[in-house]
């Protein structure tokens, strides 16, 4: 399969359904292992005899040592074949899985997240990286569709069977058999995935330190760079307190919590795959459109609810998410198109390194934002949909600006070629 060639036909060929399968399964692992921190607390922080603080140390641990490692990797992201990155950074990632589950103390557990953090939050640019490579803009969005998914399916499948695990044996459990299950899906990529090296036919910077600056620098590229970040600040703000702003103001009881995750992802994987086409049909910019106005809309309810009832509930989160997948799955592959094939391995980390840190730096604001009043309930949570609101219009401006210097510089390069 030629990666570049813009002669792909409409469906995807048998090859190309195993990359899409393959590459949701690497997301699902990496997005699982983040996430299954932070319903497993209540085990771990009495099991290892650890404050709420160090716990919180070690949750944010990984995803500042993903956002620096994005940064280290960039310069050299483009200079090997990705399929032999993904399984460097994926085997990394495996071990420290590995290593968290067979933790026994606090700064061993801390540095195993460190650990896992420096592998696995670079994969996801790597795997945005190889879409781009092997699939044709005008396949793109069902591609991130479809890979998005991994998101949903982490929420129905993985947190309940981790809680499981848990509550089954100990918290150690969901980690080796993370472990496991990722090994077999490492092994597989690696007998059966080609090499992801076209890149490598086309001149390429000297120094990976210079590769790097060029590719900070780029205008076009600063400006994804800040939709990014936007983006990702607004989410990174809501979920961290959504448990809690569930149990003590809306009044859902805590053995009602998994319901609510398990519909909300139901939902998602079903209306995934269907925003990537809608994408690829009516125009990545449009759907991003409507996706932001749903999310602004649903936030804005979403935050000023009262006492609720679990199937209102159910319904406002679902389509809240369904708001916001309708921006991320465009975005993704409407800004695929940014970089040159020579630059969206260093574009793709830096990507993934911004998201990391936007979302750690989000979280610690959102925390000196919303306090716990003396009836137990979030106060001011109603400020994080105002912050929301600001960061998404502000995204929705500068990808207007991008999308049309995307299109702009594809005119002149048609131009160019005749």
């Amino acid at each position: 399969m030629n990666p570049i060639s813009p002669t792909l036909p409409a469906q995807f060929s048998r090859y190309q359904k195993f990359v899409v399968g393959m590459l949701a399964f690497l997301q699902f692992a990496v997005i699982l292992d983040f996430m299954l921190m932070s319903p497993l607390g209540a085990v771990i922080m009495p099991a290892l005899a650890i404050s709420p603080k160090q716990f919180g140390l070690v949750v944010s641990a990984y995803a500042f040592s993903a956002g620096v490692s994005g940064l280290l990797t960039a310069g050299f992201a483009d200079r090997f074949d990705r399929k032999k990155i993904l399984l460097f950074f994926y085997t990394g990632f495996i071990v420290g899985t590995l290593w968290c589950g067979l933790a026994q103390s606090f700064e061993m557990l801390l540095l195993a997240r460190i650990v896992t953090g420096l592998f696995g939050g670079v994969i996801g640019s790597i795997v945005l990286a190889i879409s781009t490579d092997l699939f044709p803009p005008q396949m793109r969005g069902r591609v991130m569709g479809l890979i998005q998914t991994a998101f949903a399916a982490s929420q129905v499948l993985g947190i309940p069977v981790g809680l499981y695990l848990s509550n089954r044996w100990n918290w150690h459990v969901p980690f080796l058999a993370m472990a496991g299950l990722g090994l077999f899906g490492g092994l597989f990529v690696a007998w059966r995935m080609q090499p992801v090296a076209a890149h490598l036919g086309l001149p390429q910077e000297h120094s990976p330190w210079m590769h790097l600056f060029h590719t900070l620098t780029e205008r076009r590229y600063l400006m994804a760079f800040a939709t990014t970040s936007l983006l990702t600040t607004g989410g990174f703000m809501l979920m961290p307190f959504g448990s809690a702003y569930a149990v003590n103001n809306l009044g859902i009881g805590l053995h009602d919590l998994p319901t609510v995750y398990l519909v909300t992802g139901l939902c998602t994987i079903f209306i995934g795959p269907m925003i990537g086409k809608a994408a690829d049909a009516f125009g990545k910019f449009r759907v991003f459109i409507f996706g932001t106005a749903l999310s602004i809309l649903m936030v804005l309810i979403y935050t000023h609810l009262g006492p609720t009832s679990l199937p209102v509930l159910i319904v406002v989160n679902s389509v809240l998410f369904v708001g916001i997948f309708s921006r991320m799955i465009p975005y993704q592959a409407l800004v695929s198109s940014v970089p040159t094939a020579t630059q969206r391995g260093s574009f793709s980390a830096i990507s993934a390194s911004i998201q990391q840190l936007s979302g750690g730096i989000a979280s610690v604001v959102a925390g000196h934002i919303v306090t716990i009043g003396v009836d137990g309930k979030l106060q001011h949570f109603d400020v994080l949909g105002y912050v929301l609101v600001a960061t998404s219009l502000t995204a929705l401006l500068l990808l207007w600006r991008l999308q049309r210097s995307i299109s702009n510089t594809a005119a002149l390069q048609g131009a160019t070629a005749l």
